[in-house]
C-alpha cells in the first residue's frame, strides 16, 4: 500500500472541507487505517474539532514545521484520542505563513518537504485547507498526490468551481504534473427540496464517475460535533451524518485500492 495525500479543497468557505476531513478520516482510522490529519487553516477547526484546540508538540505547530528548517517533521505530530488517527495542529500563528513563505525558499513545496518525510508512517494524510487560494492552498495541493472536492447543494455550488479547476491546472503545470482529482463529494443534502435534486444532477453531469455515490445529507449531529471536539462518529455514531461518512469511507477505500481506469481521454484519440 502506498501512502495517499489527499488535499481537502474547495476556494468557498462553508461546505463542509473540515467537517469532512475529519470524519472521513475518523471512519478510516476506525476501520484500521493509520490516518494523519494536517490543519493548514489558520482559524484551526480541524485541530479544535478533534479536541486538541490550543495544543502543540515541543516542536509547535504546523507554522512552525513550514517555516522552520530542520526540524524531524515526526516532532509536529499529536495523537488524538482514536487509536491510529494522528494531527498535526494550526493555531492564530498560521495568519502570518502567507507572508513569511514569500521570503523563504521553495516556497511553494514547503509542506511536500515535510510531509515526504512522514509518508512512510500512514495509509493516508488528509490536508484540510483554508477557503482562499494563497500560499497555504498552494502548499497543499503541491503536496497532495490528489484533491477532495466537497460541493455543497446549493445553489452558488458550481460558482468558483471554474477557479478551483483553473488552479488545480495551474499546479499541474508549474509543481505538480500527478495532482488528480480523487472525488467529489456532495455535501450538506436535502434531498426533499427540487434545488437540492437538481444541483445534485449538474454536479454529476459535470463531474461524472469523479462524484462519490455517497452523498452527505444536512444533519444537526454533523454541527453539534465539533463544539465537543469529536468526530461524529464518536458523538453519535447512529446519526445519519455518522453512517454517512462512515458509508463514505467504505467507498473511499474501495474506490483507492481499485485499480486504476485508463484516463477517459486516451480512449479517444484513433
Amino acid at each position: 500500500m502506498i501512502t495517499r495525500i489527499l488535499s481537502v479543497a474547495n476556494q468557498k468557505g462553508g461546505v463542509g472541507k473540515t467537517t469532512t476531513a475529519i470524519n472521513l478520516a475518523a471512519s478510516l482510522a476506525l476501520a484500521d487505517q493509520k490516518v494523519l490529519l494536517v490543519d493548514m487553516d489558520p482559524q484551526g477547526n480541524l485541530t479544535s474539532g478533534v479536541g486538541l484546540k490550543g495544543q502543540a508538540t515541543a516542536a509547535g505547530t504546523i507554522y512552525e514545521g513550514l517555516t522552520g528548517d530542520g526540524e524531524d517533521p515526526s516532532a509536529f505530530v499529536l495523537p488524538t484520542q482514536i487509536a491510529g488517527l494522528f494531527l498535526i495542529p494550526a493555531d492564530r500563528n498560521l495568519t502570518g505563513a502567507e507572508i513569511d513563505l514569500v521570503t523563504l525558499p521553495n516556497r511553494e513545496s514547503r509542506l511536500r518537504t515535510l510531509l515526504g518525510a512522514l509518508r512512510d508512517q500512514f495509509d493516508y494524510i488528509f490536508i484540510d485547507t483554508p477557503p482562499s487560494l494563497g500560499l497555504l492552498t498552494l502548499n497543499s495541493l503541491v503536496a497532495a498526490d490528489a484533491v477532495l472536492i466537497p460541493l455543497n447543494c446549493e445553489y452558488f455550488a458550481l460558482e468558483g468551481l471554474a477557479d478551483l479547476v483553473a488552479t488545480l491546472r495551474r499546479v499541474r503545470a508549474a509543481f505538480n504534473p500527478g495532482l488528480d482529482i480523487a472525488g467529489v463529494l456532495m455535501t450538506m443534502h436535502d434531498e426533499r427540496t427540487n434545488l437540492g435534486q437538481q444541483v445534485a444532477r449538474d454536479i454529476r453531469a459535470f463531474f461524472t464517475d469523479r462524484v462519490y455515490t455517497t452523498v452527505i445529507p444536512r444533519n444537526v449531529r454533523l454541527g453539534e460535533a465539533p463544539s465537543h471536539g469529536l468526530p461524529v462518529v464518536l458523538y453519535d455514531a447512529k446519526s445519519r451524518g455518522a453512517e454517512a461518512y462512515v458509508t463514505l469511507a467504505r467507498e473511499f477505500l474501495a474506490r483507492e485500492t481499485a485499480p486504476p481506469a485508463a484516463p477517459a481521454t486516451e480512449q479517444h484519440h484513433g
